[in-house]
């Protein structure tokens, strides 16, 4: 019973949903719906999560949509086709990515630049569907010329049209604060059904459903097309992949059990492959759906499964109702999608929070705006990867000090009291040293021992933030050891905890050009035995040991 409550209310937002989403993907309305049926039984099939619930989805939708349309000239046969190659090739990448366990690709891209993409799709929505809204032609492709052509031709706009889109998304908005069990956007479409129906206005209206559902078969499309979409079928690939892990994570099945994650990705692959047999267009895993389930007590697949059998019966026997729906509602419904994955307040927030994070929020949206969608959302995926290797490249680098009266080594702040032992510096790299970054941190190094303020006869290098050394980083390390020890400046290594830094050190020689005595647990073992003035330094805490440690050898 709790599935069966949970399936009807998923119903009501599935409806007006996923028929605008294919309106968004610039497919036929009943295409919608059909995916989400395929892509419902293909899941329940493969999928782990209980809750999520997979189908047309806004965020996908106008990456394929417009690239597609600009590939083929206009909507046409040729477009369905393409469509379901993209599907059946999203679908086969993604169970691969399940097959090889491959959910760490969703952490490749940093919430920045997921909100700012995100963000960006939003503003591709918002302007596409207000020349529908208003009933106005602007048919030019980039989004901000659009935008400039709607304002110029809002006197010629439509307004019955444009107070029903205006009603629908009050309606929704209204709904959506209040609880989001109430279904805002089903109650907003009908009501401006009834209001056009009972004033007689003048709007463009959907048309009916015909009801008929194709045969399963495979999409054809030649080499050369496929070769075409390769690239955009890696994109969608990977927006599904972050998308399903962050719905996987927002509504898992068992809160104390590690998610499924691979087999999600496989599943939500085989709900591609559904929907290209089915005659349709990519899917995905979709997080106001899935939270509709959980939050309505679903308990099983089940919920998704009574939504999809009710979409077939809609379809095929209540299909002549959808004539009487005005365009406008559901150019609503995806307005209302736009302002929902603009994340303002997560905006806001790493703004605050982030500091300089937020030009990577910025740069996303540019770069998915200006430029054609789909590239602008494969740039935005390798601006995270270059955010990530930039951090490891060029990672913080401080110069420790003692703290008064204690054995602790530290990097205090421009107010923090401190304490140098004549001759030592203390020199901590916060990172993996490989070969991004190797170079940098040797360069800083000798930066810090130039601006000493006496000369630096022991470098200690605290290694509890270095968690790998590489080969290139080992190597430069020992040429680094060898060049200041020839100038007369001593190198010592404490801290070095992380077990394949370790390994590395000691499979490289690195270790052993250092010699067991200089191999410390902690900083102030190896300034106790080994600085210049060590037995001044061993007067002030009697406590502390002037013996080298004994490190045991690397497994």
């Amino acid at each position: 019973m709790r599935d069966a409550v949970a399936g009807l209310m998923l119903l009501a937002i599935v409806i007006p949903g996923q028929i605008a989403t294919a309106g968004l993907a610039g497919m036929p309305p009943l295409t919608g719906l059909i995916a989400f049926v395929a892509a419902t039984a293909a899941f329940a099939v493969f999928g782990a999560n209980r809750f999520m619930s997979v189908g047309a989805d806004s965020t996908i939708a106008p990456i394929f949509g417009a690239y597609l349309i600009a590939m083929t000239h206009g909507p046409n046969p040729a477009q369905a086709e393409l469509v379901g190659m993209l599907a059946l090739m999203v679908g086969v990448i993604l169970a691969f990515a399940g097959i090889l366990r491959a959910g760490w690709i969703a952490d490749l891209l940093s919430v920045p630049v997921t909100v700012g993409f995100l963000a960006g799709i939003a503003v591709h929505i918002i302007v596409g569907q207000l020349a529908g809204i208003l009933q106005i032609k602007a048919d030019n492709e980039h989004v901000l010329v659009k935008l400039l052509e709607i304002v110029r031709q809002l006197p010629d706009a439509n307004r019955p049209a444009a107070w029903l889109a205006a009603g629908v998304l009050a309606a929704t908005l209204g709904a959506a604060r209040i609880s989001p069990r109430i279904p805002g956007a089903l109650i907003g479409v009908a009501g401006a059904a009834l209001a056009a129906w009972a004033f007689g206005l003048h709007v463009h209206m959907l048309g009916a459903l015909d009801g008929r559902f194709t045969p399963p078969r495979l999409p054809e499309a030649d080499f050369r097309q496929i070769a075409q979409i390769v690239p955009l079928a890696l994109t969608i690939a990977m927006v599904c992949i972050m998308q399903t892990a962050a719905v996987g994570r927002s509504f898992p099945t068992d809160p104390d059990l590690a998610e499924d994650f691979g087999r999600d990705f496989a599943a939500v692959g085989a709900a591609n492959i559904a929907a290209a047999l089915a005659g349709t267009f990519p899917v995905d895993a979709s997080p106001p759906s899935t939270a509709i389930v959980a939050g309505s007590g679903g308990r099983s697949q089940l919920a998704p499964l009574t939504a999809a059998g009710a979409v077939v019966l809609l379809v095929l026997f209540a299909g002549p109702v959808f004539a009487f729906v005005p365009s406008a509602a559901l150019d609503a419904v995806l307005v209302f999608i736009g302002l929902r994955i603009f994340r303002l307040d997560q905006m806001i927030q790493i703004a605050r929070r982030g500091g300089a994070e937020i030009l990577l929020v910025l740069a996303s949206i540019a770069l998915v705006v200006v430029l054609p969608i789909e590239i602008g959302v494969a740039l935005s995926v390798v601006l995270s990867l270059v955010h990530s290797i930039f951090t490891v490249a060029r990672p913080a680098c401080a110069v420790l000090a003692r703290l008064p009266g204690t054995t602790i080594w530290w990097a205090p702040g421009p107010k923090e009291e401190r304490e140098h032992v004549p001759g030592v510096l203390v020199f901590a790299p916060a990172a993996p040293i490989n070969f991004t970054n190797a170079g940098y941190i040797t360069a800083r190094l000798d930066a810090a021992i130039e601006r000493a303020s006496g000369p630096v006869k022991l470098v200690v290098i605290d290694a509890s933030g270095i968690a790998v050394i590489d080969y290139t980083g080992a190597q430069m390390l020992l040429q680094l050891i060898r060049r200041l020890r020839k100038t007369g400046t001593d190198v010592a290594l404490a801290r070095l905890a992380a077990v394949r830094a370790e390994a590395t050190a000691a499979r490289s020689g690195l270790l052993d050009t250092l010699g067991a005595d200089h191999v410390f647990h902690s900083v102030e073992e190896a300034v106790r035995a080994l600085a210049p003035e060590s037995g001044k330094a061993g007067k002030a805490n009697t406590s502390l040991t002037n013996k080298p440690s004994q490190r045991p050898s690397a497994p």
